[in-house]
């Protein structure tokens, strides 16, 4: 008899998804190897050269397989990167690496094809870039969205197609506590176009065109490397530039609320939307994810808990109006009750979240 881990002619080994024990935990030893006789899936990555589609990337490679929209785990025997700058860093043969513009129909010809099983789309114009330069922002947030889109519908696959949202689709009088069903009105162009493109792509799942989930995603705390151009990059910022040994500037008053999630739970969410099957969605693909809500002091104060005072004292408050007006319209707490049903997570507190990124970062600066 052969072996558990012999191949039949024709299929290919690979695993069922790991199972998580009731303490939350991955039990390693749950993963099982089996075969599969179905195709292997080519996923396409937009934003595949920033920092949450090199991890989403790196994760995808070593978990080695997604569910499909017919609710079939599948081999990754593909993924195509495909940014405006070239993912670098990532040695797989699986990982075809394509730039040009997201915009371009003949470019999205080329990146989505019958092949083309699932799509996670993260490229965007980030919040205070979008605000500055408005036809930049409407280009890649919505009108390369729509064209994503259409290329799908066009191909006819009705494929898997994960979008990150944000929650700048939110403002003006709000609740202290922002519920699922709240009316949707957008501060900025940034989030103006966010909403548009969630919009269209509930209304292309509603028609059958794609399988669409898109995720309302809190602010990414703590990014590596260099400020960007987001409205939110003081919050990475506060703790990344202390952490290595850097002064940073605050552009908001320290009781700034604001929703976070950190990079790792984000990555696991993202998966995790893909892998729920259509029918779960009840109440609709568009979703906020759940965070962790905390005030701007609240983070100082985790800093000084976790690294000390002299890192506290490399942060100077110096309020841009601008930022400020932006950052001040979006919702610094949600229930995220429909998200939680559906098993998306948060983190539990601050403090881990500084202590993760230490770990994964120490010593590379900002």
């Amino acid at each position: 008899m052969a072996s558990a881990s012999s191949t039949v002619a024709g299929q290919k080994p690979a695993f069922d998804a790991p199972k998580i024990t009731s303490g939350g935990t991955l039990a390693c030893g749950d993963m099982m190897p089996r075969l599969y006789t179905e195709a292997d899936v080519n996923i396409l990555v937009t934003g595949a050269a920033g920092f949450l589609g090199r991890r989403l990337i790196q994760a995808l490679l070593a978990r080695g397989m997604l569910v499909d929209s017919a609710g079939q785990p599948r081999g990754i025997s593909r993924i195509t990167a495909f940014d405006v700058v070239p993912l670098a860093g990532i040695d797989d043969s699986r990982v075809h690496v394509v730039t040009g513009d997201m915009s371009d129909p003949v470019q999205l010809e080329r990146l989505v094809d019958a092949d083309t099983s699932g799509i996670f789309h993260l490229a965007a114009v980030v919040s205070g870039q979008a605000e500055q330069d408005f036809d930049l922002g409407m280009r890649i947030n919505f009108d390369a969205t729509r064209a994503l889109l259409e290329r799908v519908r066009v191909v006819g696959t009705g494929a898997k197609f994960v979008m990150t949202s944000s929650v700048a689709v939110f403002g003006g009088a709000l609740p202290d506590t922002v519920e699922d069903t709240q009316v949707w009105a957008p501060q900025s162009s940034y989030g103006t176009q966010k909403a548009m493109a969630d919009l269209l792509l509930a209304d292309y799942s509603r028609r059958g065109f794609v399988d669409g989930r898109s995720l309302r995603m809190p602010t990414i705390v703590v990014r590596p490397g260099k400020p960007n151009r987001a409205a939110s990059s003081f919050a990475s910022g506060i703790i990344r530039e202390p952490v290595n040994g850097l002064d940073t500037v605050c552009p908001v008053a320290p009781d700034t609320v604001l929703w976070l999630m950190s990079p790792a739970r984000a990555i696991e969410n993202l998966i995790h939307g893909h892998e729920l099957a259509a029918d779960r969605l009840s109440s609709g693909c568009v979703i906020n994810m759940p965070g962790l809500s905390i005030s701007v002091e609240g983070m100082v104060a985790s800093l000084r808990r976790v690294v000390g005072d002299a890192a506290v004292k490399r942060i100077v408050f110096e309020r841009e109006p601008a930022v400020e007006r932006i950052v001040d319209s979006w919702p610094g707490n949600f229930s995220a009750t429909y998200a939680r049903s559906l098993g998306f997570s948060s983190d539990s507190d601050f403090d881990g979240v500084i202590r993760a990124f230490i770990a994964e970062n120490a010593g590379v600066a900002a």
